[in-house]
């Protein structure tokens, strides 16, 4: 009898991955053959363009994804409103090295986000400083009414560009803090990329209230070699304009769409990325690609008459870049209304081709994704590790305690390429990548609708 009980185990659990690897493999077919996703990032980057919080173009993104949700037959689809800031970059920036010798260089830079204005041409003597260490361990009299250039580059040796990336961002976020405590009266960073190039990153930046704001602003790694190789011989002084203002918050929306658990409709698995993006480029990799992966992946469920057995819930977040006050309004909002959240899974991490997912979660949750590995083996995903979920969906820890994170994880080395620059366009995407993506992440759906407990 017991072995009558394990023969008939093991053949349930053959069949069911059976019956996983059927439909997972219908999944890529769906996306691969019939996809929308390129069309749709298309119509998003090229009619709709970049999408900064509080942004007329922000506004026509919530509204192009409101129609098309609707125009896919969700079973429900709707705004919900938010409070965002609202800082814009004004008149283009203008920058110009001034050298001992009275040469005038122009060079590629970018406001940070959030950054005041110079209030017309700022110019003064440049110094510069290669860390941030470096900076904090100064004397304020070499640094008082000069501006500040902190040439600290991003660490080409890292093999994971986000660890290249994180081990950089103090310089933008907290660069005019640490300059204006010494008195300098303006701050330009390297920019965070890795190639040599004339793309200037945005990004944002902070201030803080007790200590005197100065604008900041980053210079194309290009020009932040030029302006360092001048530094090496006599001093040079640095000249820039840039037309910034803040505003009050303005109203805006998360969009929201769903198929309706048929056994646990209160259970709710959420997915997305962010809809907002920097206003240069066209937000194409940061995050148009994550907004399309999360809708087609729906879709394709949808169009393979998948019955979910808990809710499936994408939403495209507003104000990810400067603020993440929609991932913050949709995690109390969800909870103020009795949802159930279950699971959530983010694509924050551009279109390049799939390597797997990480999970901010405890190890029962992590054994449940390495299950997974074997039914992704053949669509080459082998990333299934500890690691971050996202941005957008972190605030959920605090409104669903324990709740499993899932970060999509795809080739990473091209994404600081793009990132917050003027070459986040539609056409830095591959189609096949962007569709393997979205099979990806509608697969990792599938598979946690089926086996996930909370």
């Amino acid at each position: 009898m017991k072995i009558l009980f394990l023969f008939l185990s093991i053949s349930i659990i053959s069949f069911s991955q059976n019956n996983d690897s059927t439909f997972i493999r219908n999944v890529y077919n769906k996306a691969l053959s019939e996809g929308k996703s390129y069309e749709d990032l298309r119509e998003l980057c090229k009619k709709i363009g970049a999408r900064l919080s509080g942004s007329a173009e922000a506004e026509m993104a919530v509204q192009w994804s409101k129609t098309k949700m609707e125009s896919y037959g969700f079973d429900k689809v709707y705004l919900q409103e938010i409070k965002v800031p609202h800082w814009e970059r004004g008149t283009k920036e203008a920058g110009w090295i001034k050298t001992s010798k009275n040469e005038i260089i122009k060079v590629n830079l970018l406001a940070l986000g959030g950054s005041i204005a110079t209030n017309g041409l700022l110019e003064a003597e440049i110094i510069e400083f290669k860390h941030i260490d470096d900076l904090k361990k100064a004397k304020a009299s070499d640094v008082k009414g000069k501006i500040v250039f902190l040439n600290q580059p991003m660490n080409e040796k890292e093999i994971i560009t986000f660890s290249a990336y994180g081990g950089c961002y103090v310089i933008r976020g907290n660069g005019a803090i640490e300059s204006a405590k010494l008195g300098a009266v303006g701050v330009i960073i390297r920019s965070l990329g890795l190639p040599v190039d004339e793309h200037p990153h945005t990004g944002s930046m902070h201030y803080e209230d007790s200590i005197q704001k100065i604008p900041a602003a980053a210079l194309a790694t290009k020009d932040a070699d030029i302006l360092s190789n001048y530094l090496k011989t006599s001093k040079v002084r640095f000249a820039y304009e840039m037309d910034c203002k803040n505003f009050p918050d303005a109203v805006s929306y998360n969009v929201i769409a769903e198929l309706t658990g048929s056994e646990k409709p209160n259970e709710i698995i959420t997915f997305g990325g962010h809809l907002d993006s920097w206003d240069t480029g066209e937000g194409a990799h940061d995050d148009g690609t994550g907004v399309i992966h999360c809708l087609e992946a729906l879709r394709i469920l949808k169009t393979l008459n998948y019955k979910p057995k808990h809710t499936l819930r994408v939403v495209f977040f507003m104000n990810e870049e400067n603020g993440n006050k929609g991932g913050q309004t949709y995690a109390t909002w969800s909870k103020s209304r009795g949802d159930i959240q279950i699971a959530a899974v983010e694509s924050d991490r551009g279109g390049f081709a799939p390597r797997g997912f990480e999970i901010d979660g405890n190890e029962k949750y992590l054994n449940l994704l390495q299950s997974f590995a074997p039914i992704f083996k053949p669509y080459d995903l082998h990333i299934f590790d500890k690691g971050y979920g996202g941005v957008d969906i972190g605030p959920l820890k605090k409104s669903f305690e324990g709740i499993p994170l899932f970060g999509f994880v795809p080739d990473s080395q091209r994404y600081f390429d793009f990132h917050h620059a003027p070459s986040d366009v539609f056409e830095s995407v591959n189609k096949r990548e962007l569709e393997l993506g979205c099979a990806a992440i509608g697969s990792l759906v599938y598979l946690l609708d089926k086996n996930i407990s909370f």
